[in-house]
């Protein structure tokens, strides 16, 4: 058991240290990659390169080495939700009964089964999950709040959040 929990210790610290030696790696170049293409990550190599400072092979260099690392782990569209008929938005605390590990296991599955919740973190505080549910209506929400998280057995505490308007939103 000594063994393991050495064994454990030494991955942890190797891969503690392997991040804080990415982060001295990195500077205000590649900060500045990483906040342009997180602003637009459809620009041409040649357009992030004029808005870095850098020629576009260094800058090509950069970019393929932030992927390779794993800083960058993939790129994503931003949808106009209304467009696609999603016109309500709530954040949703959600409370267990029981906690323990099967009871976290059995939700989390239940809720990565559920279109309507595109995020879904586990939290601390006074409940143990913080989801975000994105529906076409009132009416649709009342369904996914009674039918889906209404059945789940461990749930034992829901309150709802909804979105009035959004003045700031980053996320893609």
């Amino acid at each position: 058991m000594i063994a393991h929990v050495e064994w454990n210790e030494i991955a942890n610290y190797a891969k503690r240290k392997k991040i804080s030696q990415l982060n001295a790696i990195m500077d205000g170049i590649d900060n500045h990659i990483l906040r342009e293409l997180s602003r637009d990550g459809r620009q041409t190599n040649l357009e992030l390169a004029e808005r870095v400072g850098l020629s576009p092979s260094a800058c090509l260099r950069r970019v393929q080495e932030l992927e390779r690392s794993g800083v960058i782990n993939g790129y994503r569209a931003k949808l106009d939700k209304s467009k696609l008929g999603i016109g309500f938005v709530a954040y949703i605390s959600v409370g267990l009964s029981q906690h323990t590990k099967g009871a976290q296991e059995a939700f989390e599955t239940a809720i990565s089964r559920a279109p309507e919740v595109v995020e879904c973190h586990n939290i601390t505080g006074n409940v143990e999950y913080l989801l975000r549910v994105e529906v076409s209506d009132i009416a649709a929400y009342k369904i996914f709040h009674t039918d889906v998280l209404g059945v789940l057995p461990t749930v034992n505490a829901i309150t709802s959040y909804i979105v009035m308007g959004s003045p700031k939103d980053d996320r893609a």
